[in-house]
């Protein structure tokens, strides 16, 4: 494993060198928060009807989902592992006495954190300090911040594992942009980062229940504001843990069996 964790380091090290982009990726960050919820506010002073969340945990809501997103958003996908495929160097990685699986685990799983960590405190800090009910809030317990960050934990390993599905279908494919951006489309709906679940329609919430993707980080944040109870919560977890069981296999059987079979491109 250490040889893994390396990866790990080497891609966080290298994430955090890149500083004007976290500023920039903060300042967008923060345009999206308050179009979000501004929109969302307007709804809510309209007075049309009773609404699933209170506003001032849905503004907690959406200012974990923003300050987050670098890590939970199913579109980032690391281009350097995709020109390794396209252009040939791929038979480098697959000659290496490594696990190519895991190796791209550790360098995705790196890639995410090292893009959120930059930007996360300056988020929650500022938004902290505006007023209410617009403003960033403390979780609603103690028990209920514990099985946030479990959560949490579990759905950013969940999110890579999903995210290691795309260099594997260009492996297959060799143009895997259809496929992902269709992928990473239904899982940003339905994973809670466009619209928070509770505000879907009925059928929505049922699709959502028995796909991964609300389990990525719906499930955290929702924990964290009081919207889900801690014994929900502790089931939502074993059914992450499920998932996140499911979508490694998934990977690492497709990688096993496939990678002998691969074309290498390139000259």
């Amino acid at each position: 494993m250490k040889a893994y964790y390396t990866y790990f380091k080497l891609k966080f090290i290298t994430g955090l060198q890149y500083r004007s982009a976290a500023i920039a990726g903060i300042s967008t960050q923060f345009f999206f928060g308050f179009v979000y919820i501004m929109v969302f506010y307007a709804f809510y002073e309209s007075g049309s009807g009773s609404l699933p969340m209170e506003i001032s945990a849905l503004s907690t809501y959406l200012w974990l989902n923003q300050s987050l997103f670098a890590l939970i958003n199913q579109f980032y996908r690391d281009p350097e592992l995709f020109d390794l495929i396209k252009t040939g160097n791929i038979s480098y990685e697959i000659s290496r006495p490594k696990n190519l699986y895991l190796m791209w685990y550790f360098k995705l799983l790196g890639q995410r954190l090292s893009n959120v960590v930059l930007r996360f405190f300056p988020i929650i800090i500022i938004t902290s300090l505006l007023p209410k009910p617009l403003n960033f809030t403390l979780p609603v317990s103690p028990q209920a911040f514990i099985l946030f960050l479990v959560a949490l934990s579990i759905g950013t390993l969940l999110v890579v594992s999903l995210s290691v599905l795309y260099p594997i279908i260009a492996l297959l494919t060799m143009n895997e942009k259809g496929i992902v951006n269709i992928f990473a489309v239904v899982a940003d709906l339905l994973s809670g980062v466009v619209i928070p679940i509770p505000f879907f329609p009925p059928i929505l919430k049922m699709i959502s229940r028995v796909l991964p993707f609300q389990y990525i980080s719906d499930l955290s944040f929702r924990i964290y504001v009081g919207d889900i109870s801690i014994q929900n919560g502790i089931y939502g977890i074993f059914i992450q843990l499920i998932w996140l069981f499911i979508t490694i296999t998934i990977g690492y059987s497709i990688m096993r069996h496939n990678i002998k079979r691969v074309v290498v491109q390139g000259g």
